[in-house]
């Protein structure tokens, strides 16, 4: 099969399949853009609307080496133990770059709870808040996470300094992390709203790391970018 995606195990099998169904759920253009990668990995890149970008990875091989797939032509075939056919070809229908692969810098870690937590009162505020056409776009756009670090930036002196940068991080990023299942409890269990807390480690981490363009949330079993003009962030 030239036009496929072959897993390299059943463990990649399967988590292939998790991020199918998911990716059913919050994403309604039909399409999955895989990239083979040097690593082995072949990542797996979904729009989940207004600027935010979800992936994971799997070990495997894909082709064409940068790939736009049919979902529901993935969803079909994955469920056996040969290749995963990718669809036809869909020329267009992934419009710009995707993320660097690098130069992301690392500003703080914060409680994989405490992202659970603000997903849950978002949903509570949509419930009484929304419209016939959804939850407000002010309610997602809305900043729901301050995450601030430091990095050296060495000055014409030649001193180094320490400048902040201070990360906004939306509801609508926290809602597509916990949509998309990225948040395990203790025991690798999938969250559901009714899952209680204290069943995720309490040093579970979600990192939060930024490049020039991008703003990205790293959960253990998958990240969320969103673009850096989106979420106004600044350099204090």
């Amino acid at each position: 099969m030239d036009r496929a995606l072959i897993p390299h195990g059943p463990s990649d099998r399967t988590d292939l399949t998790a991020f199918l169904e998911r990716a059913k759920r919050v994403d309604d253009s039909g399409v999955l853009r895989a990239q083979q990668r040097p690593d082995g990995r072949v990542g797996l890149w979904i729009r989940t609307g207004f600027d935010i970008l979800a992936t994971r990875s799997v070990f495997g091989t894909v082709s064409p080496t940068d790939v736009i797939c049919d979902i529901a032509a993935m969803s079909s075939s994955v469920g056996g133990d040969g290749p995963v056919a990718v669809g036809f070809a869909l020329p267009g229908a992934w419009q710009g770059a995707l993320p660097p692969a690098d130069g992301f810098e690392h500003l703080d870690d914060v409680p994989a709870r405490e992202l659970i937590a603000l997903s849950r009162k978002g949903v509570d505020v949509a419930r009484t808040e929304s419209g016939a056409l959804g939850p407000a776009s002010s309610l997602l756009d809305q900043p729901v996470l301050e995450v601030t670090g430091h990095r050296a930036d060495a000055g014409p002196t030649a001193e180094v300094a320490k400048v902040s940068e201070v990360a906004k991080v939306s509801m609508r990023a926290v809602f597509a992390l916990t949509a998309m299942g990225f948040v395990r409890d203790a025991a690798g269990h999938e969250v559901t709203e009714d899952s209680p807390l204290d069943r995720i480690a309490a040093d579970e981490p979600v990192r939060v790391r930024i490049s020039s363009s991008w703003v990205r949330v790293d959960a253990r079993f998958g990240s969320v970018y969103q673009r850096r003009s989106v979420l106004n962030l600044g350099v204090l």
